[in-house]
């Protein structure tokens, strides 16, 4: 399977998609905006106000929203924490790695957050999720710092190991290691990725992390809350280092700036895949090269297509999301509803996996499938599932069938759904209306064409359809009517018919029979 990457600039983001054999898997869409806060930078802070019912802290971050500090996020050690940043803000602490921990100074789990902070203390925090409608980011105490094959956290003991790392010799030898290199107070959590690893590349990774932390202490000496201490790296970096792995097979970027900064990543942390960066110089955009756009388009909307005339519908609202599955004008396979079901659902679920990637949806997803009667059916729809959502790097957890065939999918929830507009405005109706996009339309009754074609072996096809959706398809001298009837060697006849709506259209043999697949 050939996994692409391609970075495509705009002119207020940068888009970033994965394909797999040509089809969109994954789209990001990183603001340029430098005044967002993101994930993982770290601010100074000033306590707002405590909220005793929530158990919680509003702080100011110097953004718009106020951040959101939940008492279960400060962490054990944050007494121990707190102590090292106030002194190091007033520069009674000079060295860095003085990170003495107190194991009697551990704060209570069911503590109250009224018994730890108050108005205007000053706290060091890191953006755990980024404001979401109208709430503000959501912050943690526990500071970490994410490199290539490590996970540095300041104030910890703990060396974790990532739990898709199933041999237990290799997780033996990369605990042993790292507890051979790292410095006192401070925690680590191997990522996946430093599967067999040699420890050169595991050092070289962990001293960057440190240098990381040596400029975080740098920076608070003398400072005044709210500030911006550290800022991730690169978000086009950042999302390289989480999504690139040995099955990519080219990475394509359109940005000179941009490919260069990925070249120096590539060179330093993954020298073996440097050949396969390439710089994008035509005039024809990256997204129309990969056929990106019209994928968008077909994958974003209300509803998304499967193959054999299933679809989904996906409803997005402020408590949760809902995808319905029907199996629309599919044509029965097999002999029983129960099998037909199944092989619905099965198509369904590798769907609902992508799908939730693709929009990066977050929060409570309830999905109801099919109704299947026979638990052994419901059993391989859960696993199936799970199976297509193994490599989705979200937490997620997914809970079986309830009494009324729904699944229960929990996903968590980090930065804002991407939502893309798929709707344009209505030519007849001057915009006050809308419907979804056309180039969605044209493709479906090319395709439906062909399958008349193809299985119906008739000379002569008539197609009626609205007169925009007509006038599009005689266009130009070399129209596509001219073009399909001359190839397929059949006459296409395309006739105007405002009865249809815009979306609306239906296929006739030369008896004036209609015809069906």
């Amino acid at each position: 399977m050939n996994t692409e990457l391609v970075i495509q600039s705009a002119k207020e983001s940068v888009n970033i998609v994965v394909l797999k054999d040509g089809r969109l898997m994954e789209f990001h869409q990183l603001p340029l905006n430098k005044n967002i806060c993101s994930v993982f930078d770290i601010y100074l802070a000033r306590v707002r106000r405590v909220a005793s019912s929530l158990n919680a802290a509003f702080l100011d971050i110097g953004q718009d929203k106020d951040a959101f500090l939940h008492y279960h996020d400060l962490g054990p050690h944050f007494n121990n924490f707190r102590g090292y940043v106030n002194n190091t803000m007033h520069k009674k602490l000079t060295k860095w790695n003085q990170l003495k921990i107190n194991s009697d100074d551990l704060l209570p789990k069911d503590g109250l957050m009224e018994n730890v902070l108050k108005k205007d203390d000053v706290i060091l925090v890191q953006v755990s999720k980024e404001p979401i409608s109208t709430k503000g980011p959501r912050v943690v105490s526990e500071i970490s710092l994410a490199g290539r094959f490590l996970v540095l956290v300041p104030f910890s003991n703990r060396i974790s190991i990532s739990q898709k790392i199933k041999d237990e010799k290799e997780k033996k030898r990369l605990g042993r290691l790292i507890k051979s290199i790292v410095p006192d107070g401070f925690g680590v959590v191997i990522r996946t990725v430093a599967q067999k690893k040699k420890v050169a590349d595991l050092d070289t990774d962990l001293r960057n992390l440190i240098r990381r932390w040596i400029d975080v202490h740098k920076k608070l000496k003398g400072s005044q809350p709210p500030k911006l201490i550290s800022i991730e790296r690169s978000k086009v970096l950042s999302l390289l280092r989480d999504v690139l792995n040995d099955q990519f097979t080219k990475i394509t970027v359109d940005n000179k700036s941009i490919f260069e900064e990925v070249q120096l990543y590539l060179q330093k942390f993954v020298p073996e895949k440097e050949e396969i960066l390439s710089l994008h110089s035509s005039k024809k955009s990256l997204f129309e090269l990969y056929n990106v756009e019209k994928q968008i388009k077909s994958s974003f909307g209300k509803s998304v297509s499967m193959k054999k005339g299933a679809y989904l519908v996906i409803e997005h609202t402020e408590a949760m999301h809902v995808i319905d599955v029907n199996s629309g004008n599919r044509t029965n396979k097999h002999d029983t509803q129960e099998e037909n079901a199944l092989e619905v659902n099965l198509q369904a679920a590798a769907e609902v996996a992508r799908q939730l990637k693709l929009r990066d949806m977050g929060g409570i997803i309830v999905v109801d499938f099919i109704d299947m009667h026979v638990a052994e059916n419901r059993k391989k729809l859960t696993d199936a599932l799970r199976e297509y959502m193994k490599d989705d790097r979200a937490k997620h957890k997914i809970l079986p069938p309830s009494r009324f065939g729904l699944i229960e999918i929990t996903r968590q929830r980090v930065r804002p759904q991407i939502t893309i507009k798929t709707r344009e405005k209505c030519p007849s109706c001057h915009g006050s209306g809308e419907i979804e996009a056309p180039i969605v339309l044209i493709d479906e009754i090319k395709e439906t064409l062909e399958s008349i074609y193809n299985k119906k072996s008739i000379g002569k096809i008539i197609l009626k359809a609205h007169p925009f959706v007509i006038a599009y398809l005689q266009n130009g001298f070399f129209s596509f009517q001219v073009k399909w009837s001359v190839s397929r060697r059949a006459i296409l006849s395309l006739e105007e018919d405002s009865s249809c709506t815009l979306l609306e259209y239906k296929f006739f043999n030369a008896s004036g029979q209609q015809i069906s697949i």
